[in-house]
């Protein structure tokens, strides 16, 4: 068995996911590399091939007709054979040296007899343009170097959240959450962030920056143009997050406190891109998603819409929705995370 698997999601990533995969490797004969060519139709296929022919001890390549980043996550998931997993999207990179370490302390937990769930460590925003890289570390949340229960986890920061870079699951943990990634549908990566998370009973932070989060790539899916575009996909998303965790019967308070304050980020990210819209459809759109929460989920809508950012993306009328915007690009310019 593998220690480490990491998937990596590749649709015509022909121009820079030989880089991902070549920082991957230097994690040597402990790593599995599952790269998923989800229906190319550039050479990713071929590179993949080329790349799995280098290096079959560690690398496979896999193809399958297009079924979208979260189908290409669910083919590495099942085909996965180590003890760990990670994605790492194809243009992305991991830095070799924090890969290392943190390797080294995955060894150490996979000779456990109840090895941790959930390891956490850096990710740094790699924005096109800027000379100062911002890292999201977690100092505050978790006490560094020491097997954590959820009663030892602190509070996160408004803009910090467990994204999908900064975190390492047990595999067993994501079969044992019963995740299903709907097919053809982006954003749900904030579905491999909160599914799992009630089955998680440890977690460990390893303070190393190791995930470098590539942003500015033309029609990458996290630019505003692109969000707003593809709004409905991101509205669907946010409703099946709070349809697949029954938060409000979550006995332990901090876990329960760490995954609404995910859900209270991406209900915000939704309203503020459907107010960036700006249509009438888009007003509409948002009032229909708070009116689903209100609906379906009573207990968490109370939590969502009177949280600060709730009040804030519900401000009333055009003067409230100036505000909004205003407040975003502020935000922007402040965290570079689109």
């Amino acid at each position: 068995m593998k220690l480490l698997s990491v998937a990596v999601p590749c649709y015509n990533s022909q121009d820079y996911m030989e880089h991902c995969v070549r920082t991957l490797l230097s994690g040597g004969a402990d790593m599995e590399i599952l790269i998923v060519d989800d229906g190319s139709k550039d050479q990713t296929a071929a590179i993949a091939d080329r790349l799995a022919a280098e290096h079959p001890d560690v690398i496979r390549a896999i193809h399958q007709e297009n079924a979208g980043h979260g189908g290409a996550v669910m083919t590495g998931i099942k085909h996965a054979s180590g003890t760990y997993f990670k994605v790492v999207d194809s243009d992305d990179w991991l830095d070799e040296e924090a890969l290392q370490t943190v390797l080294a302390k995955l060894r150490e937990f996979a000779q456990m007899d109840q090895p941790v769930d959930l390891v956490v460590s850096n990710y740094i925003y790699d924005k096109v343009g800027t000379r100062r890289k911002r890292a999201i570390r977690y100092r505050r949340a978790f006490e560094a170097n020491k097997i954590l229960s959820w009663d030892e986890v602190g509070h996160f920061r408004k803009w910090e959240n467990l994204l999908m870079h900064a975190m390492i699951y047990r595999t067993a943990i994501l079969h044992e959450s019963g995740l299903e990634l709907p097919k053809h549908t982006f954003y749900v990566d904030n579905l491999y962030c909160t599914v799992p998370l009630p089955f998680v009973r440890t977690l460990y932070y390893i303070d190393v920056d190791l995930y470098h989060y590539y942003i500015g790539r033309e029609g990458q899916s996290v630019q505003q143009d692109t969000m707003i575009r593809r709004i409905d996909q991101q509205i669907r998303v946010n409703k099946l997050m709070l349809d697949n965790v029954d938060l409000e019967h979550i006995d332990n308070l901090k876990k329960r406190e760490t995954i609404l304050h995910y859900h209270d980020m991406i209900t915000a990210v939704t309203s503020i891109h459907l107010i960036l819209g700006g249509t009438e459809e888009h007003l509409e759109k948002k009032r229909e998603l708070w009116a689903y929460i209100r609906q379906n989920h009573p207990w968490e809508y109370r939590r969502l819409r009177y949280s600060m950012l709730g009040r804030v993306t519900n401000l009333p009328g055009r003067t409230g929705r100036r505000l909004n915007k205003a407040a975003y690009r502020i935000a922007n310019r402040l965290f570079s995370f689109n």
